[in-house]
């Protein structure tokens, strides 16, 4: 996966305008659009996009820990939110965005430093102004789930250039 190193690597709005959502996430998983640079701080990226399912793979490192020596919670929460929602912007028609609303995350079980993880995103409504997704968590080597999460997102017009 290409990550975005600077601001002016990302896409702007006008060369969003060319792609529908699918298209964009694709493009993600291709390397044709840079992914997110947060995906490189946080040590995940894109594995499988389909129109509304995305999958992330990541290894939670020791950066990633809370003072206690666990897994923070906002790692968890920012694989389940870069899941779904981008599970719902392969949803979004040509010259629409989207952001999240809101997210919930249930932790299951904590996850161990260095555990290799899937992160899938389902949407189960897409609709013209809102969509619904759900998401998961499951280890890559036991299959256990670690956390699920849910989302409300909002889908918008880009701006007209």
């Amino acid at each position: 996966m290409t990550h975005a190193t600077s601001a002016a690597e990302l896409p702007d709005l006008e060369r969003m305008q060319d792609f529908s959502g699918l298209e964009f996430v694709q493009a993600m998983l291709s390397g044709d659009l840079p992914g997110p640079p947060i995906a490189q701080t946080l040590n995940y990226e894109i594995e499988e996009v389909e129109e509304g399912r995305v999958t992330f793979t990541g290894t939670p490192r020791f950066a990633h820990l809370n003072p206690m020596g666990g897994v923070h919670g906002g790692w968890y929460g920012t694989l389940l939110d870069s899941a779904m929602a981008c599970a719902v912007m392969t949803k979004v028609p040509l010259g629409s965005t989207y952001t999240t609303l809101e997210y919930k995350v249930n932790i299951c079980r904590s996850l161990a430093c260095d555990t290799p993880i899937r992160a899938t995103g389902t949407v189960s409504h897409g609709g013209r102004r809102t969509a619904l997704a759900s998401g998961e968590i499951r280890g890559l080597d036991d299959g256990r789930l670690y956390a699920t999460g849910s989302t409300t997102c909002l889908i918008m017009a880009l701006p007209d250039h």
